[in-house]
Parts: structure tokens; sequence; C-alpha cells
């Protein structure tokens, strides 16, 4: 008989990895067997059925659903709210915003700053611009990514903070000069529009996108490195945006996964398991935060 590994299995039935090696614990793919750590599985499996659950109309409701139905009635201590305010914090947090969680709480509940000492202003507009951010992603959920778009969320970032009064950067606009992640090299100016055209084509190509071709988009992005300041917010707004249209459970990096995220930036493409586990490890705690909220949804698919 012959076998196949998780990964290619995985790409075969439009699943991930995870929950792949999940049904092989739970044997749900006859023949399935371990070999050290490594699971072979006959390459004639067929994937397992879902069982059919009859349920009530609310269960019914995806997450994104949930979002604009909490936002639209400005419900406090919900989902949504948590979400603005700790994706808000954590993107910002990463790219060196000085802003505390519960600052970021005070500002989106009160749209006051609450601080007696001295802060500074961009991380003040920034933080407010992030929460506008937050909620256009979630109105605009729904439509195909296009370059318009990620412009738009662009100018809305970083739309009256100092680096809008430079002459030299484009708010809304691509960059006018080279920048780096890091050491790594990025697209040369002069090239972002065209590969951010061809990753776009690309994207749209996939009918189902997968986790990890959601993590694919996000590293050609962040490689691009389209706008002279902003990226990652960009990159990682764009990831939660498609996360939802496509109904992958969304996810935040928070602070004690930022280095791990970094690394699986670069290491994509040598060694997609540090993004895919860091990342899946963010979608299990946002999973556990639905659960918390909102223990009558029904699970989305992994």
């Amino acid at each position: 008989m012959e076998y196949v590994s998780v990964e290619e299995t995985a790409n075969r039935w439009g699943l991930s990895a995870r929950t792949v090696r999940n049904y092989c614990r739970l044997g749900k793919i006859p023949g399935a067997h371990q070999v050290g750590r490594a699971w072979l599985i006959p390459a004639q499996a067929q994937r397992p059925a879902r069982k059919v659950r009859v349920t009530k109309q609310a269960d019914k409701m995806t997450l994104l659903d949930i979002l604009q139905a909490e936002r639209a009635r400005h419900q406090k201590g919900g989902i949504y709210h948590r979400v603005q305010i700790d994706m808000t914090y954590n993107s910002n947090h990463i790219e060196g915003s000085r802003l505390t969680h519960e600052e970021t709480r005070y500002i989106f509940e009160t749209n006051t700053i609450g601080r007696e000492m001295p802060v500074n202003a961009n991380d003040i507009v920034e933080t407010m611009n992030h929460f506008r951010c937050m909620d256009w992603i979630i109105e605009m959920a729904r439509h195909q990514l296009s370059e318009k778009m990620i412009k738009e969320l662009h100018l809305m970032l970083k739309n009256g903070t100092t680096d809008s009064r430079q002459s030299w950067f484009a708010v809304g606009g691509y960059k006018k000069l080279p920048n780096t992640i890091g050491e790594q090299e990025t697209t040369a100016p002069k090239q972002v529009s065209a590969a951010i055209r061809a990753l776009l084509s690309w994207y749209k190509e996939i009918q189902h996108p997968t986790f990890d071709d959601l993590l694919e988009f996000h590293v050609r992005f962040e490689r691009i490195h389209p706008f002279q300041d902003g990226n990652g917010r960009i990159g990682r707004l764009i990831l939660f945006k498609e996360c939802l249209r496509t109904n992958h459970i969304p996810f935040i990096i928070t602070d004690d996964l930022k280095y791990y995220y970094y690394r699986g930036l670069k290491e994509w493409g040598r060694e997609a398991g540090y993004l895919r586990d860091t990342c899946l490890t963010a979608q299990d705690r946002f999973r556990k935060l639905l659960a918390y909220y909102r223990p009558d949804f029904v699970k989305m698919q992994p």
C-alpha cells in the first residue's frame, strides 16, 4: 500500500496539517499509523465526513456576523469590544507603541487618554486610527481584497501622524524610499505596484484558501513591504480580515509570540512550521476567548 505524509493529505483535502494529525490520533483515517513522530496515511484514504448537526438559527452565525452585530449596537463587554482592544494594543505594541493595554482600553471606551505622564502623540493617533481600521475590516470583510483596499487601510492608519507631514512619506501610497525588515531587503519602490498586483492575482485564483494560503499571502506581503511604515500592522489587519472572510478562526500575535512570529516570517519557505505553529498557538488562544464570550457559538472550521 502506498502512503503519503500529513502535509500531502492536508493539501489534497484542503485542511490544515494540524486537523489531519488530529484525525489520525482519533482513529478517523483507516490505515493511518505513526512511525516515530510522523503519521503515514494511505494514499487512497478519504477525508472523514463531518457530522451534520441540527442547530438553532443562532448557531449558523459566523464570527463575522457576531462582530458586525455587536459593533452595530455599540455593545460593551463582548467579543467585538475585546477584539478591538487586544488587536490594537498588541499590533501597535509590536511596532514600538508605549501605551499599555489598560491605556488602550481606556482610549477605546472613553475616547480620552487618562494618563498623567507625557505620551507620544503618534501612539495616541495610531491607536485611534487602528480602532477605525478594525471597524473598516469588519465592515468590508466579505469583499474581495484589492489594491485600493490595501491603500485605504494605510491611509486610515497613518492619517494625522508625524509621518503624514513628511514630504517623502506617502500616506495611502507606496513607499518612495527602500526599506528593510531588520537586515532583510524588501521589494524596490519602483517594483512594489507590480509585486502587489501579482500577489493579489495569485491570491484571487485560490477559491478556498487554506490556513497556509493565508499565511503565504501574509509572508509575501511583508516581504514586499509596500509602505514606508506600517507594513506589519496593515499585514496583520489584512490577515484578520481574510480569516473572517474565509471562515477561519482569526488570531492576534501577542508580545510573548512576537519573536517566534518574526522568526516564522523569516524562515517561511525553508521551514513553514515556525510561523504555522506560532499562528496556531495564537488561534487556540482566540478560540478560548470565543468560548468564554460566546459559549453558544458553533465551532468554525479549523
